[in-house]
This record gives C-alpha cells, sequence and structure tokens, in this order.
C-alpha cells in the first residue's frame, strides 16, 4: 500500500517550484516529518508526510514546475520492498539515471527550459546529488561565465533563484494585465510621531513594535470606508469588493527579494493589535519561518520603500490580483506654509510623500483621489 505525496490544493503565488527533496528514495519517514520543500514567489513551504514507511518513489525532480494537487511522490508502508533501499544497505552502488539531450523527455520542464535557454548539453553538468537539479545548472552557469570573464573586467555573475525568478515573473505579469497609474499626495506626520513617542514604551511591553507602518494600515482601513472598491478584485465581468480588509505588508528580505506577508480582517483589530500582528509576521518573514496562511488571501498591499531612503517610487508593481498599493516614501523635514488666523506663516514639518498605484481597469481618478485623501487626514488628524 502507497500514500500519494501530493501538492497542497492551495498555493500563494504566481507559479511553484519543486525547490528540494528533504528524503531520499529509500529513507524512513514519519508522519509530519517535512518531505520536500516547495516555493513560489511568495513563500517557501514544506511537504511533511502523512504517513509513516519510506520514501518509495520520487516522481517530480527538483528545479521542476509543479501546480496545486500534483502527485510528486509516493510513501509505501515499512515492510514494503523498495529496491532503491535495498540495494543501498547492501552495499551496492545505485547508478545514476542516464542523462540526454536538453529536450529529453525525462527533464522536468523547468530543467529542460533553463538547459535549453543557456544551450547547455546536460553530459557535461557537473551532478551534487542523484540527478540533475537546477541548483547544478546554476553552478555551472556561474563557473561558465567566470571562466570566460574578459581579462581585466570585473564582472560577479549570480545565477537567479527560484524565488527570484518568480518575482521577476509576478512583476511582468502584474504590468502586462493591469493598466498602472499613480496618485502623489504628501503627509504632514506631526501627529502621528506624537503619539508614537508617548505610546510605543507601552507597546513595547505588550510585545509590539510601534512602527510607522502600524499607523498606515489603520489608516487605509480608514480610507477604506470612504472607497472600498480600492479593496477589490477585478474581473472581466464584474468587480469583488471584498469586506474584510487584508493588508499585505512589503517586506525586504536582503538580497533574496521582497515578501508580502498579510495582517488579515485589519479592520477588526485595534492599533495594539495590528501592532503585534505586524511584529509577528515581520520577525517569521525574515527568518523563514512565514506559513501559506500568513502570506494568503491579501486584497491590499503596503510598500514602505521609504525605510531604505528613497522619496517617491511610481509605480509602484501592484500585487495581482488586488487593485491597488500604498506607497510610503522617506520621512523628511521640509518647510511648509500653514495658515493661521488668516495669515500664512513657513513651519518645518516631518513630511513623506504618499502614493496609491491603482489598477485603472478597477478605479477611476476621483475613488483614488478620494482614498488618499481620507488616509492623508487620519494619519494628520491622529488624537494623541
Amino acid at each position: 500500500m502507497t500514500t500519494d505525496i501530493v501538492v497542497p490544493a492551495e498555493q500563494e503565488g504566481t507559479k511553484a517550484v519543486l525547490k528540494n527533496w528533504l528524503k531520499a528514495l529509500g529513507d524512513s519517514v514519519r508522519v509530519d516529518e517535512p518531505l520536500v520543500e516547495i516555493e513560489t514567489d511568495k513563500v517557501a513551504v514544506e511537504i511533511a508526510a502523512t504517513a509513516d514507511g519510506v520514501l518509495a518513489e520520487i516522481l517530480v525532480d527538483a528545479g521542476a514546475d509543479i501546480e496545486p494537487g500534483t502527485v510528486i511522490g509516493r510513501i509505501a508502508e515499512s515492510a514494503a520492498p523498495v529496491e532503491r533501499a535495498m540495494r543501498a544497505s547492501a552495499g551496492i552502488a545505485i547508478p545514476r539515471p542516464q542523462r540526454d539531450r536538453p529536450d529529453a523527455p525525462h527533464f522536468p520542464p523547468g530543467i529542460r527550459r533553463l538547459l535549453a535557454e543557456h544551450n547547455l548539453d546536460p553530459d557535461t553538468v557537473p551532478v551534487s546529488g542523484d540527478r540533475l537539479s537546477r541548483d547544478d545548472i546554476e553552478a555551472e552557469i556561474a563557473r561558465r561565465a567566470t571562466a570566460t570573464k574578459p581579462a581585466g573586467v570585473g564582472v560577479t555573475v549570480v545565477p537567479h533563484d527560484s524565488m527570484r525568478r518568480r518575482i521577476a515573473d509576478h512583476m511582468a505579469q502584474s504590468l502586462r494585465t493591469a493598466p498602472h497609474v499613480t496618485a502623489l499626495f504628501e503627509a504632514d506626520f506631526s501627529a502621528i510621531i506624537a503619539h508614537r513617542t508617548a505610546h510605543r514604551a507601552a507597546f513595547s511591553d505588550q510585545g509590539a513594535n510601534l512602527t510607522f507602518t502600524v499607523y498606515f494600515v489603520a489608516a487605509s482601513v480608514a480610507a477604506m470606508k470612504v472607497v472600498p472598491a480600492v479593496n477589490a478584485r477585478w474581473y472581466d465581468d464584474r468587480i469583488e469588493i471584498f469586506d474584510d480588509v487584508n493588508v499585505g505588508i512589503g517586506t525586504a528580505l536582503g538580497d533574496k527579494g521582497l515578501i508580502v506577508p498579510v495582517i488579515h480582517r485589519a479592520q477588526t483589530l485595534s492599533l495594539i493589535e495590528i501592532a503585534q500582528r505586524l511584529t509577528e509576521i515581520t520577525e517569521k518573514a525574515r527568518t523563514g519561518s512565514l506559513l501559506p496562511a500568513d502570506v494568503r488571501h491579501g486584497t491590499f498591499s503596503i510598500s514602505n520603500h521609504g525605510v531604505s531612503g528613497s522619496l517617491l517610487a511610481a509605480p509602484i508593481i501592484i500585487n495581482q490580483p488586488q487593485s491597488a498599493i500604498l506607497g510610503v516614501g522617506k520621512l523628511q523635514k521640509r518647510a511648509v506654509v500653514r495658515e493661521h488666523s488668516g495669515h500664512d506663516s513657513t513651519e518645518i514639518r516631518p513630511m513623506a510623500y504618499v502614493t496609491l498605484t491603482i489598477d485603472h481597469r478597477a478605479l477611476d481618478a476621483h475613488q483614488t483621489n478620494a482614498w488618499l485623501t481620507r488616509f492623508v487626514e487620519t494619519i494628520e488628524n491622529w488624537p494623541r
């Protein structure tokens, strides 16, 4: 009797790739023990065994594109004979699978495509394990690029990993799909700075980091009440407007790219609850411990790109299939003109540019500007 190893039916991201098998053929496995790692442009996740036994079949190699519901391997009962395990335990060498041309049908599609893109003969690629993998090919690409580097020219070749490739695919697909339009406002942060100064220590005592992004989430919820259509998804025959405001927060992973964990049902959370949830998912993102549920079902996204120094970024690519994304630039003290009792005065204020990039199929300028107006009003009039 065998048990199928199946890719989860729900998957967050545009594509998925089988990144790595964590067990070899013939290895013993236990229920809930990680077997294989899959990766999308949004998250890496392990698939665990659903039965005790031995890994009897591997049907999909590392580097292959996979879809939800795909059977990628099988677990046999402990007593079932597994030829590979028996031969290995007897000390008999196991021949490596024959490798053929890049278009050979036994190579997974992802491997065939990578070989073809770089005009590589698989017989010339060193293999680190039992089978040719994406990592083997990328290592050979890097080695050849370094070997052929012109004398006196400094070049560092960094092959794309699977997450970077999927981020690239997702970004390009978004631009192809949606006409992006960006509106620009600016916001005075004086009120939220005063509130943060007064309450930061108390939030910290409750395990919450009171960052500016916490206020951005809360102000976005307020703005959704004015223009619910921003919290929507476009289809060819309809727009679906969601009751739950599930806010994705763009989180940088260094050179690895970006991931967008989600604060679910933000409209039901207090400021301290938003801060606690944001603290939790940010830490999980940076330690690589996000679960699929942590990145699913986002309806709106925020890019706080100002933390890395930029004043303005436009357009910020919409996280498909959402309809809009908020961008917040670097906080900067600027001279602004304020009117008091009929007289103008110049004041130094902590200001930041805020943008809303929309899918123009789903939203128009008046909706975009109304949403940003309420967002800025909420930030600038935050009670102390």
